[in-house]
């Protein structure tokens, strides 16, 4: 019986200390039944700082979608990993980019942690996310099975 089914050790909710705060009043990673639905996902580090944004020799601000994909898709796998589930588990994805012309760098990128037989995907253009220095953000959602008690 779906039910009575929980795992004790699985919160329903859960923001890490280890990573970049939420920018709002949400966690990184909720649990609805045997589904987990990560929040939108970034390169920012804990400390505020971007991966995959630097400057230049010249003092320019140089942003790489190669980069801050690769973060992020990293970030999501430590979150999922906080509550037993990996990016193996992951049944669907939403990317915001804000430009497409980023498409297929951040296409080449994600294709080194999924094959097409992973997730379902969606890609869409944003026209920002909320640091001027942010190329993407992704959310995510996992199914991982309660275990019984």
């Amino acid at each position: 019986m779906l039910a009575n089914r929980r795992h004790k050790s699985v919160p329903d909710a859960v923001t890490l200390k280890d990573r970049a705060k939420p920018r709002g009043a949400f966690p990184h990673v909720k649990r609805a039944g045997d589904f987990l639905f990560v929040s939108g996902t970034s390169s920012r580090r804990q400390d505020n700082s971007i991966a995959g944004s630097s400057l230049s020799a010249s003092g320019e601000k140089e942003l790489c979608i190669r980069v801050q994909t690769k973060e992020v898709l990293n970030n999501i796998d430590v979150i999922l990993a906080s509550v037993g589930a990996s990016l193996q588990d992951v049944v669907e994805i939403t990317v915001f980019l804000v430009d497409m012309s980023d498409f297929e760098a951040y296409n080449e990128t994600y294709g080194q942690f999924f094959t097409s037989e992973g997730p379902a995907r969606t890609t869409v253009a944003v026209r920002e996310l909320p640091h001027p220095e942010l190329l993407i953000e992704i959310k995510a959602v996992a199914f991982k099975p309660m275990t019984e008690c």
